[in-house]
């Protein structure tokens, strides 16, 4: 990630090769006042980020990118858009660069192929067998527990 503020830089990773750079005028910053700790400064201070990032209008990404995130992020997206939330710092400069960090990982991994289907196996002959033999077993032990009988 470079400066806060400029364009988002995205590392490489699975599904991005080359990583990937979104344009600062994509994103959007929203800055309110965070709850908890924060001293004497704690009211005055707007240090909660709120980055907010539109992949369907997005220039940055490929078509077939931007579609794949609407896809993968789509029960998570509000009003399409990707809202990231930081307020964990108490200080709007670290909450910015977690926010950008955040968003960068959401998109690597939305961007990431989906893993190759399980292929189903079947049990094998020798384990089937063994399986009966000992349900067989079983049965014989529980079928001897009858009442006795007088000869």
């Amino acid at each position: 990630m470079n400066g806060l503020g400029g364009n988002l830089v995205v590392r490489p990773g699975p599904g991005l090769p080359g990583g990937l750079v979104l344009d600062a005028s994509e994103l959007l910053e929203r800055f309110s006042r965070s709850s908890g700790p924060g001293g004497q400064g704690v009211n005055t201070t707007d240090s909660r980020v709120e980055l907010v990032f539109d992949p369907a209008a997005s220039t940055s990404l490929t078509p077939s990118q931007s579609s794949r995130v609407v896809e993968v992020l789509g029960p998570s997206l509000v009003q399409g858009r990707i809202v990231v939330v930081a307020s964990e710092y108490r200080s709007q400069l670290r909450n910015r660069a977690a926010a950008r960090e955040r968003l960068g990982d959401l998109l690597r991994d939305a961007l990431a192929p989906a893993p190759p289907a399980r292929r189903p196996t079947r049990p094998t002959r020798g384990s089937q067998r063994r399986r009966l033999d000992s349900k067989k077993r079983r049965g014989d032990l529980k079928s001897g527990r009858g009442r006795v009988t007088p000869d």
